[in-house]
C-alpha cells in the first residue's frame, strides 16, 4: 500500500487540553503531523482543527476511528478529495536587491500575491492558494534568494451543495 497525504478537519470542544489529546494520539502511535491549524469557529465553544498526515488507507481509517473515540471530538472528516475547497497561505521573505525588484513585483502580480512589507533589501510576500500555487511561486522566487518562509499547510472546508 502506498502512503498518501490526508487532510482531516475536526470540530472539537474549545477547551484546554483538547489539542494536546489529539496530537498525543498521533505521536503515541508514531504518526507524523505534516501541518496543523487550529482556530475558533463561529461558535466560540467549538474549534476547528485542520491536520495533515501521511499514511496508507488502513492506517487512515484507524486514525479516524481513534479520533472519533476522543470525548472532545464532535465531528471528523477526511477532506482529501475534490469535494473540499483547499487553500494554503504563506509569508515569504525574499531578497529584493535593486536588480531583482521589478522581476519580483512582476511575479507577485502574476500570482496575485501581495507585498506586505518592504525593506532596503527585502520584500515580504503574502500568497494564498493551492499548495501547487505556493510551490510554483517558491520555485520562481528561489533564484532571488528566499530568506525565510512561514507556511500554514492546507486548510479545507467541505463544499456546500449547489
Amino acid at each position: 500500500m502506498r502512503e498518501e497525504k490526508h487532510i482531516f478537519t475536526m470540530l472539537v470542544d474549545n477547551e484546554p487540553g483538547v489539542l494536546s489529546r489529539v496530537v498525543g494520539l498521533f505521536s503515541g502511535r508514531g504518526f507524523n503531523i505534516d501541518s496543523l491549524v487550529v482556530a475558533e469557529t463561529v461558535d466560540p465553544k467549538v474549534s476547528r482543527i485542520t491536520l495533515v498526515s501521511k499514511a496508507d488507507q488502513p492506517v487512515i481509517e484507524q486514525i479516524e476511528k481513534q479520533l472519533n473515540k476522543l470525548i472532545n471530538v464532535i465531528k471528523i472528516r477526511d477532506l482529501t478529495g475534490p469535494e473540499a475547497v483547499k487553500r494554503e497561505m504563506a509569508l515569504i521573505c525574499v531578497n529584493a536587491k535593486s536588480d531583482h525588484r521589478a522581476e519580483i513585483l512582476r511575479i507577485v502580480d502574476i500570482f496575485r500575491c501581495k507585498v506586505v512589507d518592504v525593506g532596503l533589501e527585502h520584500y515580504i510576500i503574502e500568497v494564498t492558494g493551492t499548495g501547487e500555487k505556493v510551490a510554483a511561486l517558491l520555485q520562481l522566487l528561489k533564484p532571488m534568494g528566499i530568506k525565510k518562509i512561514a507556511r500554514t499547510g492546507p486548510l479545507a472546508l467541505l463544499r456546500e451543495p449547489s
